[in-house]
């Protein structure tokens, strides 16, 4: 059997390389009713532009039958339809190539990483110079785009630095809260040598009047901005900038940063030649009440600074506005406190009892309300704003747009594996045979396809898509990718709960006191609701469909390694029950 990841890229490259030079033409399918019948198309209208009479030759036809090459999918059928060109793989061939190196398909995809070695960028986030009592909703979505940023770009072998390092006890109390890995430091950085050389620049600048305590004095930046040609992207408005302590104060620690990396912050970059600013990339991730004071300092940086860093870019991020409610001004800790207490009040009236005073419990209301708040900040493209609905059924399990539907099915998945071992220890089912052994053949209902094409198999070119930088791109701004996961994970729990609900994995339930176990049981009853905190119930074992039974268990855990993969990108560890 061939060896070496699969990868939707390298398919479509090959497919596109077959039908000779031009564009891109052939488009993945997602949808389920167009997976019935094929799993990529050559639009009709794109073959017409190829080839002159709109035939594609036999030559064409016999080459994509017949594509191979390091990681393409083998081909089962290609033959031109009213739409156009379609193709199937052979998914029993998939199926076997994909799951049978599960650890591949949830990691990134390599060498087409985004880093090179010793690649350097140092994610400056403003917000969290505030006092967490102050911390508005549109601040912290810039700290929870920086955190899951920075996780994006460490995956792919970035060595990241993130200032400012937080001071405030009480801020890095709420951070931990919030499962975000940010750098504490228990001292400012110094500024005198900076403070001394400002004072020179100011010396001609001072017009003589007098200055308020904490003002060193002024500076034009719009003189800087046309000497340098950094007119791009910047507000027009920007003109003098009052120099202060406190700005001071952040510069020296963004210069310190950039010029002193822990040695120990990186593998990568052992060996790797110091290079200074060149190969730094700094990126302000601000919200947009903020961008126009970040501004004056990056000029300001460059302006006071010989060796200020030769790329400064700008994640500008929306504001973050509550429904039926403008004007509000909740904090960030006030809507931690709001979402907790809704996930506390849907699972005592689920559960009964005050669930909150068990530690175990109290671990689970945490980890649901800061993935509520994370799917919630996350699951909207960086620029665009967010509008928060604050109701009770944004924490409901049945919510499927929902981070606690995520994490639901999450513990869904956990309480599965944890029935078959059960049940396996009481002799019931066989101990998980080799993989090599399995009949993936057994894989045919398009639930289980649709899971393998559109989420297994695409994980890994989705992880280095959400780390992809446009570093050379002309102007201030820059752009991220950083709702992309969260779309993904939220897709996957649908295409999941949907298998799950209408197939059987491990077989019929036996009864015991008249309860079906969750594994047997499908329908939409109280009952099915509450699987993932069910006592496990012994499942009657069908030697007959111990092949099918575990192949797609493989599936499954497979499904399991990439929703942990995916979880881990946003700091969420999964749960095994809610």
């Amino acid at each position: 059997m061939a060896t070496g990841r699969l990868g939707v890229g390298e398919t479509l490259a090959a497919l596109n390389a077959a039908l000779g030079p031009g564009g891109p033409v052939w488009i993945k399918e997602t949808r389920t009713r167009h997976l019935r019948s094929r799993d990529f198309l050559a639009p009709h209208r794109a073959l017409q532009a190829r080839f002159s009479d709109g035939q594609v030759p036999e030559r064409v036809l016999h080459a994509l039958a017949c594509l191979q090459g390091p990681g393409v999918a083998p081909v089962l059928r290609c033959a031109p339809t009213p739409a156009g060109l379609s193709l199937q793989l052979q998914r029993p061939a998939v199926f076997e190539r994909v799951l049978s190196a599960v650890a591949a398909y949830a990691a990134p995809a390599l060498p087409a990483s985004p880093a090179s070695p010793g690649q350097r960028v140092l994610l400056h986030c403003p917000a969290l110079r505030s006092s967490h009592c102050a911390l508005r909703l549109s601040q912290l979505r810039t700290v929870l785009v920086a955190d899951h940023l920075s996780r994006a770009l460490r995956a792919h072998g970035v060595c990241v630095r993130l200032v400012p390092a937080v001071r405030d006890p009480h801020m890095l109390t709420f951070l931990q809260q919030l499962r975000v890995d940010w750098p504490a430091a228990s001292e400012r950085a110094s500024s005198h040598t900076l403070r001394s050389h400002v004072l020179a620049e100011l010396t001609s600048s001072y017009d003589g009047r007098a200055l308020s305590p904490g003002i060193l004095g002024r500076l034009c930046l719009k003189e800087l901005m046309e000497e340098q040609g950094r007119t791009a992207g910047y507000d027009p408005n920007l003109d003098n900038c009052l120099v202060t302590e406190d700005l001071l104060s952040a510069l020296a620690e963004l210069q310190e940063a950039l010029w002193h990396w822990p040695e120990d912050s990186h593998p990568g970059l052992a060996g790797v030649p110091d290079t200074g600013t060149d190969s730094c990339l700094v990126i302000h991730v601000v919200s947009c009440e903020e961008e126009f004071q970040q501004q004056k300092l990056d000029l300001l940086w460059w302006k006071l600074v010989d060796k200020a860093p030769l790329r400064q870019k700008h994640l500008v991020c929306g504001p973050v506005k509550v429904a039926g409610a403008p004007g509000t001004l909740m904090t960030a800790s006030e809507y931690y406190e709001f979402r907790h207490a809704q996930v506390c009040k849907a699972s005592a009236l689920k559960h009964g009892g005050d669930l909150a005073q068990d530690p175990v419990w109290t671990e689970i209301f945490s980890v649901l309300s800061v993935a509520t708040i994370k799917f919630e900040m996350l699951g909207t493209a960086p620029q665009s704003q967010i509008l928060l609905a604050l109701a009770d059924s944004n924490i409901s399990t049945k919510g499927t747009k929902s981070g606690t539907f995520v994490m639901y099915n999450c513990a869904r998945l956990a309480t599965l594996f944890e029935s078959y071992k059960c049940s396996m220890e009481q002799g019931l089912y066989p101990t998980f045979p080799p993989v090599s052994s399995l009949d993936f053949s057994l894989l045919h209902d398009e639930g289980e396809w649709l899971l393998l094409f559109n989420s297994i198999l695409p994980f890994p070119d989705l992880l280095s898509q959400t780390a992809v930088l446009d570093c050379t791109a002309p102007g201030l701004h820059i752009a991220a990718r950083t709702e992309t996961m969260c779309k993904f994970l939220v897709q996957l729990s649908m295409d999941f709960s949907s298998y799950y609900n209408r197939v059987h994995i491990l077989g019929v339930s036996t009864q015991q006191n008249g309860v079906g176990s969750a594994e047997g049981y499908r329908v939409n009853t109280k009952e099915a609701e509450d699987e993932t905190s069910r006592p496990l119930l012994l499942q009657e074992p069908r030697p007959h469909l111990f092949g099918q039974m575990f192949v797609r268990l493989q599936l499954l855990r497979a499904v399991r390694e990439v929703l942990h993969t995916g979880l881990a990108m946003l700091g969420l560890p999964p749960l095994s029950h809610i």
